[in-house]
């Protein structure tokens, strides 16, 4: 993994001038996490924020009755658990490796004085807090408002936007871990998948999902 490359080309910090992409660089810290392996738990303190280098970070909650709840999944270049950056409260959920994954750490004592100094690295933070924002109100009322096609037709829809537009996508979540991010369960998913191809919106093959007719999809929506 190439910290410096992958802190560079993040939306978090792309734009940068080069002397404050080194300064970024020589504070973050690199962890590695094993599959399955928690990287914070909800409640722990604020201490910094992460980066995903390699592998895949899923953020949840778990209900009073234990059933889990996730609320979103990163990839390659993405930061999480920023927030408490900068109002040092605990973290609002708990993060997990899916995969192996290395992380990008960076101590929010010493990023604060970065930022003091430079205060031009907030703007692409709130840039990209604020598209949090967005993508979390979006969630809210798919889970709040819509019943479960309209949202998986409304996952695959951003999913292709995330992979560059694509009509084949692929899932690189297990489905069942797609059910809960969707907020239901493995067997209701899997029917509206076979409902979704017998309709001729999609076809399934593996983890690669083809959109055969997006219109249909966005009427789902």
């Amino acid at each position: 993994m190439n910290k410096k490359q992958i802190i560079a080309s993040s939306v978090l910090f792309e734009g940068l001038p080069p002397r404050q992409l080194e300064d970024i660089n020589n504070l973050a810290i690199e962890k590695t996490y094993q599959r399955g392996e928690t990287i914070f738990f909800e409640g722990d303190k604020g201490i910094g924020f992460y980066m995903v280098g390699e592998g895949k970070v899923k953020i949840f909650k778990v209900s009073p009755m234990g059933k889990e709840h996730i609320l979103h999944i990163f990839g390659e270049g993405e930061p999480f658990g920023e927030v408490p950056v900068f109002h040092g409260q605990p973290f609002p959920a708990t993060a997990e490796a899916l995969v192996k994954t290395t992380t990008i750490f960076f101590p929010r004592d010493r990023f604060v004085k970065l930022v003091e100094a430079n205060p031009s690295i907030a703007l692409n933070m709130l840039a990209v807090l604020s598209m949090r924002l967005r993508r979390f109100a979006s969630q809210i009322e798919s889970l709040s408002l819509k019943e479960v096609p309209a949202r998986l037709a409304n996952y695959l829809l951003y999913l292709s936007e995330e992979q560059g537009g694509r009509d084949e996508i692929l899932l690189d979540i297990s489905k069942g871990q797609l059910a809960s991010l969707l907020g239901t369960i493995p067997e209701t998913l899997s029917r509206i998948f076979a409902r979704m191809s017998e309709e001729g919106l999609i076809r399934v093959e593996g983890r690669n999902i083809y959109l055969i007719d997006r219109k249909g999809l966005l009427a789902k929506e």
